[in-house]
This record gives C-alpha cells, structure tokens and sequence, in this order.
C-alpha cells in the first residue's frame, strides 16, 4: 500500500492534476460530509468519487492521499455519523377555540422525542390549526349566531363536536337531527385554490358552478329557531348568498340557494357543515 502511494504522489508531481487528491483539493472535514468529495484514486485502486472526510476510513472511500493529507482527522465509530430521523411524539388533544362567538382558530401540537442529526430525515409539522366557533360565552350564554356570511367547514369536523360540549343550549333530550342545504357556488376567491395545509386542504375542492352540501346540525343549529346562521333559507334561489371557509377568512365567496333536503348526498369533497 506504501509503494501505491508513493507512486501516486510521484505521479502527481510529474504531471499536477492528473491526480485529484484532498491535498489537491484542499479538502479535510468532520464527520460525514457528503460534499467533501473529488474525482480521484481511492486507496482501493479504484478510480472515481473519494472522500476526504472523516467517515471514509469506516466506509472504505478515502482518496489515496488522506492519510497524509488530513493527519489530524481520527476516525470515528459508526454511531457518530450515521444518519438520525427526527422522531415525534404523538398529537396533544386539540386546544378551545381562541375566542368565544366569532370565528378563530384551534390548534393541536406534538413534541420531538429525538432531533435529527447527521443528515437524518427532518421533523414533520410540529403543529396544526383548523378553524372553529364557540357558541357560547364563558358565563354560558348563547352567542355565535348572528353573523351573516354563512362560515363552514369540512363534514369531518363533525366527527369532533358534540353538543353540549360547544352549546350548553343543547341537551341530549333534542331529537331535531338537522337538515341539509345545497347551495351552487357562483364565485370565490384564489385564496381557496392555494391552500395545502393538512387540514384546510379541503378548500381546494370548491369549484364555481358546483353544487354543494352544507349539514346543519347542533351545535351551529340555534337551539330556539332550529336554523344554521347563513343559511339562506328565506331567499328565493336567485338572491347572491355569501360564504367564508374557517381557517382562512381570504377563502370566501358567493352561492345561491338549490333548496333544503332531509339528508346531504353529495360527494366527500362537496360536503361541508355549517359551524
């Protein structure tokens, strides 16, 4: 191995640049560093991409001259460089809205359990909002209802609530189960096109000149009148409605009446609720 090396080197005196070293290049890192690379011999006899960096004793891809090019690099055991995914904890429970009887925001996180290093795969959003809207005030008064865009959701959310939970007007005795309004959207705004947060993405499937369920059911039904605020329910079809997504006020736009059904039996996609 010795004379290999000497007899590169004296190769590379004769005729510079022929032989591409971590001399040459000026090359000595830490670690595992993948741009700490030239195109030259490899102590293996092998002509291509060699390293000069630390990790390439373990790996078998020095250049011909890195031991005398880099005389202060020590090699380094395997778990110092290899690569470590970031790795998460599981989602906390989502937070209240942030503010009682007009539209906000609620929002969930999840703690790194271990950071990532060494080139290893980064985190994954560490926090996610949605839209929302309390209906009652902290004294557990009715509120919330009288705002006259029509803000909805995605038929999901619908899962999450509950009643009594967002409505204290609400008791487990009411068997009204809502009812259903298909609306066809007239117009919206870019806004709605340009959103691909997880839980917002659905704002992308609002089309103009589509027909579209809208589910009102407790906790958006007022518990005395039996009816989602924005509803629409008095126009006469040809009267311009308005709309806003929760989660992004700049998606919004206009829609008018189809009519009022039992039961929503349009797509996934074309569901939404009141909220």
């Amino acid at each position: 191995m010795r004379t290999l090396w000497m007899a590169l080197c004296a190769l590379a005196r004769l005729w510079p640049g022929t032989l591409a070293g971590c001399a040459e290049a000026g090359r000595c890192c830490p670690g595992r560093d993948a741009a700490c690379f030239v195109r030259g011999w490899r102590l293996d006899r092998v002509y291509g991409t060699c390293f000069c960096d630390q990790a390439c004793r373990l790996t078998g891809d020095c250049c011909f001259d890195y031991a005398r090019a880099c005389p202060g690099e020590r090699p380094i055991p395997p778990c110092c460089f290899s690569a470590r995914p970031c790795i998460v904890g599981e989602w906390s429970p989502w937070s209240g809205c942030g503010d009682q009887c007009k539209p906000a925001a609620r929002v969930r996180r999840r703690p790194v359990r271990q950071e990532p290093r060494n080139g290893g795969a980064p985190c994954p959003p560490l926090e996610e909002r949605a839209g929302c809207l309390d209906y009652s005030t902290p004294r557990g008064q009715d509120c919330g209802h009288s705002f006259v865009p029509a803000f909805i959701t995605t038929s999901a959310f619908n899962k999450e609530r509950t009643r009594q939970s967002t409505s204290p007007q609400w008791s487990t005795d009411t068997e009204d189960s809502g009812y259903c309004m298909e609306f066809k959207t007239e117009s919206l705004t870019h806004h709605c096109a340009l959103e691909n947060r997880p839980l917002t993405r659905w704002m992308q499937y609002l089309r103009e000149g589509y027909t579209v369920c809208v589910d009102c059911q407790p906790p958006a039904m007022n518990s005395v009148s039996l009816r989602c605020s924005g509803d629409g329910l008095d126009s006469d079809g040809n009267q311009t409605l308005h709309w806003q997504a929760i989660g992004n006020p700049r998606c919004q736009g206009t829609w008018k009446k189809v009519r009022r059904v039992d039961q929503c039996s349009c797509p996934a996609v074309h569901s939404f609720i009141f909220i």
